[in-house]
């Protein structure tokens, strides 16, 4: 991953402190994975924007200081996860742009508590940002501030440590599709985040699906080092099935939250965004398909799709939010 003389590689992997400032910090910026960030700006901004929507009031300032507690949160899953996961990352053999973790700590770039450090900082940083929102006005956001945070630092951190026990998949989609765009809507004074679900349901399935898409390329190093993925528990097999059945699951939803985006006075029509990312979704359904029959497939197309799919749908849920009449 590296670029440089054979020598100066070597050298870089027994020292890193010995790299060039300019490397070390590209590298600390590399570990921070900033290309997720934008993901969670776009589901923070359906809460908020669904909110404005159905009260036609903008907070600018819950609406920053509140996207800074994600930031800091995101970026401080984002340091732990690789920090906890370095074992797991120098036993994948097949990672990819999205799976297996940044590489920088497997390579020894830079030292495992530079990343350790990052993510206490950043801990610190969202409790402050979350704190600072709440003083706002909007102290029912708490529970759910408090839940995002807690759920994002225990998804990889001990004791709890939810991705090597099965359950990272559902811990993240619960916090980044649920937590997040419920946290940007109650900023904006959304009393019934109930009346939320219909547009999150399916983006929740969607990162569920994607999860189990960039956990395969990494599943033989995650068993090897007793980090329990779902599809590792499941097996390659059944995990195409689980994510074949979550892709017809998010069409089928889409004939039932009309009736429930209706009851909320919002357009009906918002209930297709999800589906407009059916193309992608057919090719990878076909991809779970091959893997399901035990057959070799490319892990970056698998992975790429997967995380394109979940962003794309979410995209047009907030490009619609925002410019459909209401």
């Amino acid at each position: 991953m590296q670029e440089g003389e054979m020598g100066s590689a070597s050298s870089m992997r027994s020292t890193p402190s010995g790299a060039p400032v300019s490397s070390r910090l590209l590298a600390f910026v590399k570990l921070g994975r900033p290309k997720f960030l934008l993901g969670g700006f776009v589901l923070y901004g359906i809460g908020a924007s669904w909110a404005w929507r159905r009260s036609g009031v903008f907070d600018a300032r819950a609406f920053g200081w509140g996207l800074a507690t994600v930031i800091a949160t995101q970026l401080m899953t984002h340091y732990a996860n690789d920090y906890y996961d370095r074992e797991a990352d120098a036993a994948n053999l097949t990672p990819t742009r999205w799976s297996g973790g940044s590489r920088v700590l497997v390579n020894g770039t830079l030292a495992p508590g530079v990343a350790l450090t990052a993510a206490l900082v950043f801990a610190s940083l969202a409790v402050a940002f979350g704190t600072r929102t709440v003083m706002l006005g909007t102290r029912s956001a708490i529970p759910i501030g408090l839940a995002m945070v807690a759920l994002a630092w225990a998804y990889s951190a001990p004791p709890f440590r939810f991705v090597a026990r099965g359950l990272g998949e559902l811990t993240t989609a619960l916090v980044v599709t649920v937590l997040v765009p419920c946290w940007a809507a109650r900023l904006q004074g959304e009393a019934s985040l109930g009346s939320l679900l219909p547009l999150l349901v399916p983006l929740a399935i969607l990162q569920v699906a994607m999860l189990l898409a960039i956990n395969c390329p990494d599943a033989a190093g995650d068993a090897v080092t007793g980090k329990r993925t779902l599809v590792v528990l499941l097996g390659a097999r059944r995990a195409a099935r689980l994510c074949q059945a979550l892709l017809v699951g998010v069409i089928a939803f889409a004939f039932v939250s009309p009736a429930l985006l209706a009851r909320a006075g919002a357009p009906r029509v918002l209930a297709v965004t999800p589906v407009l990312a059916l193309p992608l979704g057919v090719w990878q359904w076909l991809s779970w398909k091959r893997i399901g029959r035990g057959q070799t497939i490319a892990w970056e197309g698998l992975a790429f799709r997967a995380v394109a799919m979940l962003f794309s749908a979410a995209l047009a849920t907030l490009v619609a939010l925002c410019f459909l009449p209401w």
